[in-house]
């Protein structure tokens, strides 16, 4: 009864996982099948491994096998790599099935929720990370930190310089910041206007064609 329980809420929790919290928030339809499969695969080699006599020592090693397979990419991002990791303990917790029965579905409804409150986009919204390259070499980093402040218009900026180039003057830096609230307000209100005109131009456009069809005629 235990094991049946452990393998229901599994199912239940990696569809929660794979698909209401990463694919309707990131849209990448191969990491859902990749946290799936993880899920399954650690349920599957978990009950097998209960079931045989073997070393503590094979069995982390499996484990470990399969926790890096994929975590090599440089596609994978820090938070799909939370999900990898969530995937996997999904399914530790239905290939153990620890007594009493009712600690399978607790942990992994506090684990749900634990990854839907820290990947929800009211958590540090305004906090934003970017890779770029700057068309001139800064080798002054207080100068580095006022440009991209006013780049940015951010109210704190940390920044790493991952490659100086005097040679093409130009700079590679990882920028971390916070953008100003008033800067948000006015970045949403431009995209609205944007939208806005959008429509009407395509309105304006259907409306021109459709007299031009009635003029031919």
């Amino acid at each position: 009864m235990s094991l049946i329980l452990s393998l229901c809420t599994d199912l239940v929790a990696i569809v929660i996982l794979a698909y209401v919290l990463y694919f309707r928030r990131h849209r990448r339809r191969d990491l859902l099948l990749s946290y799936v499969a993880l899920n399954i695969g650690v349920v599957a080699v978990t009950l097998a491994l209960g079931s045989v006599e073997i070393g503590i020592g094979v069995g982390m090693g499996l484990f470990g096998i399969l926790s890096i397979i994929r975590l090599r990419s440089n596609q994978i991002t820090q938070q799909e790599i939370a999900y990898y990791f969530t995937a996997l303990a999904l399914g530790l917790l239905a290939g153990l099935h620890p007594d009493p029965a009712w600690l399978t579905p607790a942990l992994s409804a506090l684990v749900l929720v634990a990854i839907a409150i820290l990947d929800s986009p009211l958590i540090a919204s305004s906090t934003m990370r970017h890779t770029l390259t700057l068309d001139l070499a800064i080798t002054d980093h207080d100068e580095l930190i006022d440009y991209l402040s006013a780049m940015f218009s951010a109210d704190t900026v940390r920044a790493e310089v991952l490659d100086l180039d005097l040679v093409r003057d130009t700079t590679l830096v990882d920028v971390r910041y916070r953008v100003k609230p008033h800067r948000r307000s006015q970045t949403d209100q431009t995209q609205a206007s944007q939208s806005h005109a959008d429509v009407d131009a395509y309105s304006q456009a259907g409306a021109d064609r459709n007299d031009s069809t009635a003029t031919l005629r």
